[in-house]
């Protein structure tokens, strides 16, 4: 009896999974007969996803994510999240994907699949310029950092034993910062790069210290077992790649190639 109810829960289990993965399978048949590919996006975190002058939505992962539609043969349709929300989005089918420099993380990869890595940089602490506490990331501990608690960089912040100020947006976390109600912020040497650019007044104001190597840090998450949709965005990204398209944009809105290890 006890073999037959194992037999029968497991044959149960058996079919919702495979029942599972063939409703993921038709996500990507779904999204053409729509003809729309949605990707989530934050929307204010240049020079990533941001809007430009003329409140037009621009940036490296916004083209990128015209690409992987353009490979499907869909148009593209951004939904604009806070990151907060934006795998809560994921989760609901509001989106198809996200577009927003999404690191991968052994937690996230629990829930999403992720695609071949298509940027690799460097993380970097943001402090102000007469802050001579703060030498390096082993002198992070006990410190206050700007940082989005729900984001990678934010975690990262946690693992070197910082204490985080919860903030959502990278101009805010500098802020934070330059008012002396956090003791730094981290992100992407080349986020930060693009801030000073944009914001000359504040260079004089801040240093910031390179704490890793280039590594991986771009994928694109899909939900787990969305395979055929994976396999597209994989198939759009290293088209990409090969036929220098990631270059040409990396060098258009980082002014460096950040495309290859």
């Amino acid at each position: 009896m006890k073999k037959l109810i194992s037999l029968i829960l497991v044959l149960a289990l058996t079919l919702t999974l495979s029942a599972a993965f063939a409703e993921s399978n038709d996500h990507l048949n779904e999204i053409k007969s729509r003809g729309v590919l949605i990707v989530g996006t934050e929307g204010t975190w240049s020079p990533y996803t941001y809007h430009d002058e003329e409140d037009k939505l621009v940036g490296f992962d916004v083209e990128v994510a015209r690409l992987i539609a353009e490979q499907i043969g869909v148009e593209v349709q951004y939904s604009e999240t806070v990151w907060s929300s934006i795998f809560g989005s994921l989760d609901a089918g509001q989106i198809d994907l996200v577009v927003n420099e999404v690191s991968y993380t052994e937690e996230r990869a629990v829930k999403y699949d992720f695609s071949i890595p298509y940027t690799f940089t460097q993380r970097a602490i943001l402090i102000k310029a007469d802050n001579e506490a703060i030498q390096g990331l082993a002198d992070i501990s006990g410190k206050i950092a700007s940082n989005d608690p729900t984001s990678s960089i934010g975690q990262f912040a946690l693992d070197n034993g910082a204490e985080l100020d919860p903030v959502g947006e990278m101009a805010q976390s500098i802020s934070e910062v330059l008012n002396g109600r956090a003791d730094l912020t981290i992100n992407t040497t080349v986020a930060f790069a693009d801030y000073l650019k944009q914001h000359p007044e504040s260079e004089s104001l801040v240093k910031i210290i390179v704490v890793t190597d280039p590594a991986p840090t771009g994928y694109v998450p899909v939900l787990k077992g969305d395979e055929q949709l994976l396999s597209a965005v994989n198939e759009a990204l290293k088209k990409a790649q090969d036929d220098g398209t990631l270059s040409e944009l990396s060098l258009k809105y980082f002014g460096l190639d950040i495309t290859k290890e």
